[in-house]
């Protein structure tokens, strides 16, 4: 069993950081809020989310799972306004979860979630840690795209750095540490990896947002961020692109 109300802006904000990896989704429920673990198509990035019912206006659920499509749940929020209250409840006869906004109800089919598995987290010990708003690294994505389609990542002392480089130009965006909130390096830590989804990972984290990055030497970068005022936690895995000599 489950039933909730959420504000529009929030479920928003929770479809937007889901869908840039998944179009269906598995939630797992439990009495005191919710998780999520996913893995995109190609296996190249993970998202691991956890939201409390702190971040609901009324949340009331039994231990279940529920698998939705997100793109259903995208057309519903066409129909709400900002600050709109958006009721959820699960038809477990009929194996529906029904929306109602207002004077609309929409009644969608639930995601089959039997071939859905949760997948595992792996564990990294990443050397660099930095801590910096988002909106710095948006302007560095926005200044690589039209250069490369990839783009480095660096910690050394107390700098981070994204670096593209192409056939005939490249962007660097440097902070210092006085421009960022915290930096922890054990020597240098660089890692390439896709534009394209690092891209998208970050374009759908909120702009006014603190992020947490841990980096390494040719390995996965973490990126965690919070959400619905600190009531909901997102963690990105995104694979590296290894460097040929």
């Amino acid at each position: 069993m489950f039933q909730a109300k959420i504000r529009s802006d929030t479920l928003k904000g929770i479809v937007n950081i889901i869908s840039t990896l998944v179009d269906e989704a598995k939630f797992n429920i439990q009495p005191d809020g919710m998780n999520l673990k996913a893995v995109d198509p190609a296996h190249v990035a993970m998202i691991d989310l956890s939201i409390k019912k702190e971040a609901f206006e009324e949340y009331i659920a039994d231990e279940t799972n529920i698998g939705v499509d997100l793109d259903k749940i995208k057309d519903v929020l066409k129909l709400a306004s900002s600050g709109d209250i958006i009721e959820m409840t699960q038809d477990e006869e009929k194996s529906r979860l029904v929306l109602k906004v207002g004077n609309i109800v929409r009644r969608m089919n639930l995601v089959d979630t039997s071939s859905m598995a949760d997948p595992r987290v792996p564990e990294l010990n990443l050397p660099a840690y930095v801590e910096l708003a988002v909106s710095e690294i948006q302007k560095g994505i926005k200044a690589a795209e039209s250069v490369s389609d990839h783009i480095a990542l660096t910690a050394d002392g107390d700098t981070f750095e994204l670096f593209s480089e192409g056939d005939t130009d490249s962007v660097n965006l440097k902070l210092e540490k006085s421009q960022l909130v915290e930096i922890k390096t054990e020597g240098k830590a660089r890692s390439l990896f896709p534009l394209d989804y690092f891209s998208n990972l970050v374009k759908a984290i909120p702009s006014d947002t603190t992020v947490r990055i841990n980096l390494g030497n040719n390995y996965p970068v973490k990126i965690m961020f919070n959400f619905a005022d600190g009531n909901g936690q997102v963690g990105y895995l995104l694979a590296p692109r290894i460097e040929s000599d």
